[in-house]
C-alpha cells in the first residue's frame, strides 16, 4: 500500500513545516536544560509509560498469533523497562531525547522485532463490533436535532467522548478491563464546558455559515472513537457537501483504526445506511465513492494510509 511518490509537507499548513513545526506540543525541555540529565517532564512521561508495561505484556502474552507468546512478552516487558530506566539515567541514549513520540516508537519496535504486530486486534475487533451495533442510534438522535448548531456541537461531544477509549493510557486501559466504557455514558459525563481547549463556539459558527470544500481528518482509536465519533462528524460532514478525507495509520499501534480496518468499517456502515459505494484503487489511497439513494449528490471519502500520525484532528478548506 505503500506510495511511490516522494513525501512532501501537507500543502494547506500556513507556515513552513520545516521551521515551525512540532509534533509534541508539550514542553518537555528548553535550551537551558543540561542534555544530559533528565527533565521533570521528561521523567513524568517516562514513567506513565513505564505504568502502561504490565497491561502491554498482558495482551502481548494472550497474543494467539506469536509462537510462545508468554516468553516474548516478558522479553518485551524487560528490554522496554531497562530502555526506559536508561533514558532517565541518560536521555541522549536511545534517540533522545525522550518524547511521547520516541517512547511510543520505541514500544513498538522492541514488540515487532519479538514478532508481535497487532496485541489489541482482539480488543479493537470486539469494541468495533460494539459500536457498529450503537452506531444507526447514534446517527439517528443526530439527525432528530434540527437546530444546527446544538447538532454540531452534539457531533463534536460525540467525538470527545469517543476519544476517552485510549487503551495506550495504563488508567483507562484498567478502567476497560475491570468495568468496560460506556459511549453513552461517556458523553453525559463529560466536563462542563469552558474544557481545556475550547473553540466550539467559533466552530459552531463557522459551520452554521458555510459547507466547506473538504476537510481532512485524522483519526485515532478503533471502536467508539471512530465509528461513534468521527464517521457520524464525517456524516454530517457528506450531507452537508464536503468531500472527506479520513486518514489513518498503515500499521497497528495500540488501538488506533488502521487503514485496512477503517475501509472495511467503512464499507459495512455504508451497507448498513443504504448507501452504495465503489471503491477506486489508486496508488497511495483508496477512493471511495457515495452515492445515497435518496438524494442525487455524489459524495467521497478518500482514505490514506499514514505512518503514526502525532496527533488527531480535522483540516477544513
Amino acid at each position: 500500500m505503500e506510495s511511490s511518490s516522494p513525501s512532501v509537507p501537507f500543502p494547506l499548513l500556513q507556515a513552513p513545516v520545516e521551521s515551525t513545526y512540532r509534533a509534541c506540543t508539550i514542553p518537555y525541555r528548553f535550551p537551558s536544560d543540561n542534555p544530559r540529565k533528565a527533565t521533570p517532564v521528561e521523567i513524568q512521561w517516562i514513567d506513565l509509560f513505564l505504568k502502561s508495561v504490565p497491561s502491554f505484556r498482558q495482551r502481548a502474552e494472550n497474543d494467539p498469533t506469536v509462537p510462545d507468546a508468554p516468553a516474548k512478552a516478558e522479553k518485551f516487558a524487560q528490554r522496554y523497562t531497562d530502555m526506559l530506566e536508561e533514558l532517565k539515567k541518560n536521555p541522549e541514549s536511545h534517540g533522545g531525547p525522550p518524547d511521547c513520540i520516541l517512547l511510543c516508537r520505541l514500544r513498538e519496535l522492541i514488540l515487532r522485532e519479538l514478532g508481535f504486530h497487532d496485541i489489541f486486534k482482539k480488543v479493537k475487533d470486539e469494541e468495533n463490533a460494539k459500536a457498529m451495533s450503537l452506531f444507526e442510534g447514534v446517527v439517528q438522535r443526530n439527525d432528530e436535532i434540527e437546530d444546527g448548531e446544538k447538532r454540531a456541537e452534539n457531533l463534536i461531544r460525540g467525538i470527545l467522548a469517543g476519544n476517552i477509549f485510549d487503551l495506550g493510557s495504563a488508567q483507562l486501559a484498567e478502567v476497560f478491563a475491570k468495568d468496560g466504557m460506556s459511549f453513552l455514558a461517556s458523553c453525559q459525563n463529560l466536563l462542563s464546558r469552558p474544557w481545556v481547549i475550547d473553540d466550539l463556539d467559533a466552530f459552531k459558527s463557522k459551520w452554521t455559515k458555510k459547507s466547506w470544500e473538504k476537510a481532512v481528518i485524522f483519526v485515532d482509536n478503533s471502536g467508539a472513537d471512530i465509528i461513534l465519533g468521527i464517521l457520524p462528524f464525517a456524516r454530517e460532514l457528506l450531507r452537508r457537501g464536503t468531500k472527506v478525507i479520513l486518514a489513518a495509520n498503515d500499521m497497528p499501534s495500540i488501538n488506533d483504526i488502521t487503514y485496512l480496518e477503517l475501509v472495511e468499517i467503512v464499507n459495512k456502515v455504508t451497507k448498513k445506511n443504504h448507501i452504495s459505494f465503489m471503491i477506486q484503487q489508486c496508488d497511495s489511497c483508496s477512493s471511495i465513492v457515495f452515492s445515497s439513494r435518496t438524494k442525487m449528490e455524489s459524495l467521497q471519502v478518500w482514505m490514506y494510509p499514514t505512518s503514526l500520525l502525532p496527533t488527531p484532528g480535522t483540516i477544513c478548506q
